[in-house]
């Protein structure tokens, strides 16, 4: 082979290997480019002083009105500052002075059931009304701490990290009483399988999670396969089988005077399984349960009821109607134009179409008798006393349902309700509502002049403002 033949040839695996290394080099910044391209999640939509957002790596770029912020934007805002900012799905944030807030992942589509949005809160606080994003599922959405985690079932909250005393010092030039921090909520979800709703008074339909709230006129729905154990907080428990719906009519318990308690709930179809609480030990007769073709009164008991056919308003087949058993007590019924029938324990009654008999063993229902789940009732409604604000984790929740879970506790927080955690992981419910949170001076979100708001602030510098 001539020496041109072989300059030749090498310079031909020459252009060849570089052509190899041009395609690799093009292939790979193809590849790199979705990385280097930054998602867009929202907006500022006010701010006021100094505040900053950051990408990890690159300069930060000063929070003003309009600024984008993208997925791994680190918000800071300094001393007398505050931000409002809007995600795409509509949620709105607004953060508070000297806080330090990552937005670590988002991620939302429209009726997309895999949407998540997890952010991560270093310093201070937020106030935030959450938008779509959890509305299809109710665990999208949450807040990292060092303290806790904040899981956000669909909510109007607050959350804030008080280090040392500042929280207490706040407390401290607010010259009012502290108010109780009640629970307002009926119920709340105990325990769960598959998926549960309810529904309000307006129509709004909600799914609820594990420790979701229930309220005076919701109706709460299992569907095929599902199972749904609420408990009152007088202790009173109802447990749901699948393709039910039952009403919360009226609920109202002090526990200072139970007997003047009055607990009333309405099973438009399905099964359940019920043992009555505080009140119907106190005063039976302020306790009912009421069907399209009976009403239920207790005596201090457990029982179960199937409504179907006739009883769930619904043509159905021979023998439907409202089946009764008492598994604990004595139950009175009162079938619609009838006189009164006491069903004793181990005794049952079936009011149908055809008339009322008697029955001497109970429906198979597919739930546990309520007696036999064990539920923490402290998580779900305990409140205790806890000093004068002390550091840790605060959370309230100004509608919705909200979860702060430790490495070792859960507490459920409803509406009008407040939940702190503390640096080593215990939670409480305290038994009074912070002052700093009650007249807390930071705008909420949805102000509609926050401009306005924020210079009457610095004009009346002494006022108190209530949430």
């Amino acid at each position: 082979m001539s020496v041109v033949d072989q300059s030749a040839r090498s310079g031909l695996r020459r252009w060849a290997a570089w052509g190899r290394l041009a395609v690799t080099v093009m292939w790979g910044a193809a590849l790199a480019l979705p990385a280097l391209a930054q998602q867009r999640v929202g907006e500022v939509d006010f701010a006021r002083g100094v505040g900053f957002a950051q990408l990890q790596g690159q300069a930060p770029r000063t929070l003003g009105k309009g600024l984008p912020l993208n997925e791994g934007d680190r918000l800071s805002t300094g001393a007398a500052s505050f931000a409002i900012v809007k995600l795409n799905d509509g949620t709105r944030m607004t953060l508070r002075p000297n806080s330090d807030l990552l937005l670590r992942t988002f991620r939302f589509r429209e009726n997309a059931t895999d949407n998540s949005m997890v952010t991560q809160l270093f310093r201070g606080g937020f106030r935030a009304i959450t938008g779509l994003i959890n509305k299809t599922s109710p665990n999208a959405a949450q807040v990292q701490t060092a303290t806790a985690t904040i899981g956000i079932r669909g909510t109007d909250f607050d959350a804030r990290l008080c280090a040392a005393s500042e929280c207490r010092e706040e407390s401290t030039r607010v010259a009012q009483p502290t108010r109780p921090n009640a629970v307002q909520a009926s119920a709340k979800l105990a325990v769960m399988r598959g998926d549960v709703y309810a529904e309000d008074g307006a129509g709004a339909r909600r799914r609820l999670a594990l420790g979701g709230p229930v309220y005076p006129g919701d109706v709460v729905e299992t569907g095929a396969g599902t199972f749904a154990l609420l408990v009152f907080r007088d202790q009173s428990r109802t447990a749901l089988a699948a393709n039910s719906r039952l009403k919360v009519e009226n609920f109202v318990f002090d526990a200072k005077s139970p007997a003047e308690g009055s607990f009333l709930v309405r099973l438009a179809r399905g099964s359940m399984r019920a043992l009555t609480g505080v009140i119907g030990r106190a005063n039976p007769n302020r306790v009912g349960i009421a069907t399209a073709t009976a009403t239920i009164g207790i005596r201090g008991t457990g029982f179960d009821i199937v409504c179907t056919g006739v009883c769930a308003g619904e043509a159905g087949p021979a023998g439907s109607g409202l089946t009764l058993y008492t598994w604990e007590g004595t139950v009175a019924v009162t079938p619609a134009g009838g006189g009164e029938e006491l069903v004793g324990q181990g005794q049952g009654l079936h009011v149908g179409p055809a008339g009322v008999r008697r029955l001497d063993a109970g429906p198979q229902i597919d739930a546990p008798r309520p007696d036999e789940v064990q539920v923490d009732l402290d998580a779900l409604f305990g409140t205790e006393p806890l000093g004068d604000d002390p550091e840790g984790l605060y959370v309230y929740v100004r509608d919705g349902h909200v979860e702060i879970a430790t490495a070792g506790e859960v507490l459920q927080l409803g509406r009008g309700e407040a939940g702190w955690a503390s640096p080593g992981g215990e939670t409480k419910r305290p038994a009074a509502l912070p002052l700093f949170i009650e007249f807390d001076r930071t705008p909420l979100p949805d102000v509609e002049h926050p401009a306005l708001y924020s210079l009457l602030s610095d004009l009346l510098p002494g006022a108190e403002v209530c949430r």
